[in-house]
């Protein structure tokens, strides 16, 4: 379990100094919510805070080069702001559950000797057990590959006063200073808070969802999470379908009372072992299967199945879910998403919108607004910040209705 209680991004695109939530080097700021909802003109930089999460989730699963490159980024030079700037910094307040230390993450790509992006920095810091102030220890502190890490639950170097030590420190060089501290030494049991935090950052589900995508028939191959796309909707359901029949069926009653004009969903079993769902629509005998479903169904069908999983991803991170659905449908998805990920440190779901009607379920302490400063860059903060907006919420008027009323944002 875990969730972010703050991010900081600096230098990425449009993004030259964004806070949102409670940091180390904020820690007066309120803390992030399960529900964060982005929103603000086309331009004004949504989209480049999504691909900041997806970018970190690429480090993750490759290098930084190689994330720097990937999804169109054009390379470091292009992700860079264009202000002077020469790293890529993010700071990250993490916490495992209600009663754990937080952590920070701090992580600054910039370029070598050699013009290639890399890592110049990374970090990860936790109070001592037992303490509810003062400066946390580093537990592992890389510069240019080489640093340090300790092993267990317990310890760290406190940099700012003579270098204090306490546990078991081991020094480190990588060997390759282009991938990420965490992921080497996260697979190693003796580093548990590192590993701990790289399963977090691994767990992060960053949606692409294409109706198109989901309509391909893939082979039976079962498969517990919806990929990015959607293209292996049907294999979750064999997977679904396989683990537990009867509370599938119960997930499918409960999909199905939320999608418009949807009398019933059934699992069919193909003899090639593949599993494809049966729409049954109100005015039709015969069921249709997914490939000739509308994009908007299919689309809401994959986040009701998203938000069923089993084991949930921890971070989920949806862009405009409006595209392809009816307005109306857009606050009852808002209420069920709200309703999902609850209040606990199970599930935390970021989403970019543009719809009023999204918004109009949430309330203002759930929703960010980005906006354009004068010099092109963008800033961050929460409607409740606005003036008026929490008395008029409170006063019966809705954030979204407010927001298209031009009251805020």
């Amino acid at each position: 379990m875990g969730k972010i209680l703050g991010i900081a991004i600096k230098n990425y695109g449009s993004l030259r100094d964004i806070k949102m939530g409670k940091l180390f080097s904020d820690r007066n700021a309120e803390e992030l919510g399960n529900m964060i909802a982005i929103i603000g003109p086309s331009g004004n930089g949504k989209s480049t805070i999504a691909d900041a999460f997806g970018f970190i989730s690429d480090c993750i699963s490759s290098d930084v080069e190689t994330a720097c490159d990937e999804k169109n980024r054009g390379g470091f030079d292009q992700l860079v702001s264009q202000c002077g700037a020469k790293e890529i910094h993010f700071e990250i307040y993490y916490k495992e559950s209600k009663n754990s230390r937080p952590i920070t993450y701090e992580l600054t790509i910039g370029k070598d000797r050699n013009d290639r992006p890399y890592i110049k920095e990374e970090r990860l810091r936790q109070r001592r057990s037992g303490n509810s102030y003062g400066r946390p220890l580093s537990f592992l502190h890389l510069i240019d590959g080489k640093g340090y890490a300790f092993e267990g639950s317990e310890g760290g170097q406190s940099d700012d006063d003579g270098n204090e030590s306490v546990g078991t420190k081991v020094p480190v060089e990588l060997s390759e200073n282009r991938t990420l501290g965490i992921v080497t030494l996260g697979v190693m049991k003796q580093y548990s808070r590192i590993e701990k935090f790289l399963l977090f950052l691994k767990s992060w589900y960053l949606c692409y969802f294409t109706p198109d995508a989901a309509r391909q028939l893939q082979t039976a191959s079962p498969s517990p999470y919806l990929n990015k796309t959607g293209s292996n909707i049907n294999n979750v359901a064999q997977y679904m379908f396989r683990e537990n029949p009867d509370k599938f069926k119960k997930i499918l009653q409960d999909i199905q009372d939320k999608i418009p004009n949807i009398e019933q969903i059934k699992p069919v079993k193909w003899p090639d072992g593949q599993m494809v769902l049966e729409f049954f629509q109100k005015g039709f005998d015969k069921p249709f299967f997914s490939p000739r479903m509308s994009d908007g169904t299919l689309k809401l069908f994959a986040y009701f199945l998203l938000l069923h999983e089993s084991n949930p991803r921890q971070l989920v991170f949806v862009e405009e879910p409006e595209n392809g659905l009816y307005h109306k449908y857009l606050a009852d998805l808002a209420i069920e998403m709200k309703k999902n990920v609850g209040t606990g440190y199970a599930k935390q779901l970021f989403v970019t919108t543009h719809s009023p009607f999204f918004v109009n379920a949430l309330t203002p302490n759930q929703v960010w607004v980005l906006e354009k400063s004068d010099d092109g860059f963008s800033r961050i903060k929460r409607a409740s910040e606005y003036e008026f907006v929490n008395d008029l919420n409170s006063e019966g008027a809705s954030v979204g209705d407010l927001w298209y009323s031009e009251y805020f944002g």
